[in-house]
């Protein structure tokens, strides 16, 4: 289970971009264009596994007195670094722990994993990490965000359709197949 604590933010040249496709000089549709970009984002990272732009999370993992000894791997994918590990009672209440009672490893890939200590009777812990591609939209991968921009103008002109087509449409998929990351189960 993922949260977004600080997401992070559509800088002005994002909108700019996606209203320069369109053919759209008028701030009337702002908000709404900015609604799609944000969705095109989130579908870019269901589809290549990874998030577009940093953004400060936090995912809560299950402690199992038999998952002890082992990593315990994020579902976020890049991880850029890990700030905190935070134990959840079952009345919910949290306690950090030290930085030196659990191990953190960042591989190349970007797969975040921690190794934690022995389980007491909490049985979930709350990490807290900054992950994602590119720190902002402008250093973001040209052909990523140019993905982006193409599906949210495909959004749009298709507000009005009569159906929901497969997302992404196979031009931004071409777009993001690269970055795509596949995972075997």
């Amino acid at each position: 289970m993922r949260v977004i604590l600080t997401p992070s933010t559509l800088p002005p040249p994002a909108l700019a971009e996606l209203k320069q496709w369109l053919g759209i000089t008028t701030a009337t549709d702002d908000a709404p264009l900015t609604g799609l970009l944000a969705a095109a984002l989130d579908t870019c990272e269901a589809f290549t596994g990874s998030l577009p732009i940093e953004a400060e999370c936090e995912e809560v993992l299950s402690t199992r007195p038999e998952r002890h000894q082992f990593w315990h791997t994020l579902a976020t994918r890049p991880v850029q670094a890990i700030a905190s590990v935070e134990t959840i009672a079952a009345d919910g209440t949290r306690t950090t722990l030290a930085p030196g009672s659990w191990e953190a490893d960042l591989d190349a890939d970007g797969t975040g994993r921690l190794r934690l200590p022995l389980p007491g009777a909490e049985s979930r812990v709350a990490v807290r990490f900054t992950a994602g591609l590119a720190p902002e939209w402008d250093a973001l991968p040209e052909a990523l965000r140019h993905g982006v921009v193409r599906l949210a103008a495909h959004q749009h002109r298709e507000r009005d359709g009569n159906g929901a087509a497969p997302l992404p449409p196979a031009s931004v998929a071409a777009l993001w197949r690269p970055w795509r990351r596949m995972r075997l189960k």
